[in-house]
């Protein structure tokens, strides 16, 4: 049995209009089976379309897509009862209640009715499922979206941006949500730009910009050892003094709202022993952990950097021709 759940090879995807618009670019992506795998992008970066082309809802250019090593849309009448899927806002009928749209549902797809009760509690709605479905909050519509793809029992289940609009609350839910399907042994990808939220559940992530792979691995790995900084506190009269003391000791000083960043620090105690060598000291002093949204965006920036240049030398190009 292969190591991965999802695994794509050179995945290309384009749009005719006025020009021709590329969305995904030789994509190589690799989820492993089990766990939390954070897909991670800027708006139009691809995230939607290469989670449309897992599902077959639309064919690839070019490229290759397998799923639990069976090829992508081949064979993926063979292996979609093992995937469940949001890709856009479900519909359910708003009269009904949470365990009448289940109930209707399974029914519809050949699901045992039990099954209804066992996802209900799966989801947190078991004491809700009776309330009619109008009456939910909008993290309770996503969590009885998750049931109904449940109901098959998938091994692999696609969120793309399962908390958008939702509150803090629902984000929670949601959060939890997806942590406890993976810890029974299910594979989740889930698409989201609310890094911080997928930080904190995420065992794996693959980072995508322009259609392309910029980064992958676990979050540990991705972040890996880029520089930190310290953050330091003084009274609001030693600011000025206490930056200019840091430069001159060769650091890389910054304000930050009531505090000063030290830049590529990793080592408070030495901080604190340049300011104390100058009768300044801290009221405040500790490192600051770099997250992983600070590396989406100097990775992204990155990307958006160099695709600059090359449109600048392009254009270059044609003006000197």
């Amino acid at each position: 049995m292969s190591a991965h759940a999802i695994v794509t090879d050179g995945l290309r995807k384009s749009y005719r209009g006025v020009r021709r618009r590329v969305a995904v670019d030789g994509l190589d992506l690799r989820v492993p089976a089990g766990g939390v795998h954070g897909f991670l992008g800027p708006n139009g970066s691809g995230k939607t379309t290469t989670i449309r082309m897992l599902l077959g809802l639309i064919r690839p250019d070019e490229g290759r897509i397998r799923i639990f090593d069976q090829d992508v849309p081949a064979q993926l009448p063979g292996v979609i009862a093992r995937v469940g899927a949001i890709v856009e806002s479900p519909k359910f009928f708003p009269t009904f209640t949470g365990r009448q749209n289940l109930e209707l549902l399974a029914s519809a797809i050949g699901t045992r009715r039990r099954r209804v009760a066992q996802v209900l509690s799966e989801t947190g709605l078991s004491d809700r499922g009776d309330d009619r479905f109008a009456t939910y909050s909008l993290g309770m519509k996503q969590r009885l979206a998750i049931a109904a793809t449940l109901l098959k029992e998938p091994d692999l289940l696609i969120f793309d941006e399962p908390t958008n609009g939702l509150d803090p609350a629902g984000i929670h839910e949601i959060r939890t949500t997806m942590r406890r399907l993976a810890d029974e042994g299910r594979t989740v990808l889930v698409s989201s730009h609310i890094l911080a939220e997928v930080e904190q559940i995420a065992d794996t992530v693959s980072i995508i910009g322009r259609g392309r792979l910029i980064a992958s691995g676990s979050v540990a790995e991705i972040i890996g050892d880029r520089a930190q900084s310290v953050r330091v506190v003084v009274r609001p009269d030693e600011a000025e003094r206490a930056q200019g003391v840091l430069t001159a000791a060769g650091m890389s000083v910054h304000p930050d709202q009531e505090a000063l960043l030290v830049d590529g620090a990793t080592d408070p105690a030495q901080v604190n022993r340049v300011l104390a060598q100058h009768e300044v000291y801290a009221s405040e002093l500790g490192a600051t952990r770099v997250g992983l949204e600070s590396v989406f965006l100097e990775l992204t920036h990155d990307t958006e950097m160099g695709r600059s240049r090359r449109r600048d030398r392009r254009r270059g190009t044609e003006e000197g021709a």
